[in-house]
């Protein structure tokens, strides 16, 4: 999903315009984690932009996406960037005597 996503629409409500930006978001990854696994791959992971507009796009973590969203709605922006494009993830052992809460 690449998408410039506008806040302010004419004849709508913002907030509910931020809500369905923040669904269809939440229904895309969704529809991705239930697409069949490759050989070899432990899970889908998701790799994200994010940016007032798309050249302003930086790299970020997927579950810090809502905030930054809210974050650009509360500052009154107009619009932002989001690029969210699923890969493969593999899980990473962890190393002998490494706290597991960590």
């Amino acid at each position: 999903m690449k998408k410039t996503f506008k806040l302010n629409i004419e004849g709508k409500n913002r907030d509910r315009v931020l809500d369905a930006v923040k669904h269809e978001i939440r229904k895309y990854v969704k529809r991705e984690r239930r697409r069949e696994l490759p050989e070899g791959v432990d899970f889908w992971d998701f790799d994200c932009r994010f940016g007032a507009t798309e050249a302003e796009a930086v790299v970020v973590h997927f579950a810090t996406l809502t905030g930054l969203i809210d974050g650009i709605a509360t500052a009154g922006g107009e619009q932002f960037y989001v690029e969210i494009l699923a890969s493969h993830g593999r899980r990473q052992a962890r190393p002998a005597g490494a706290d597991p809460r960590e």
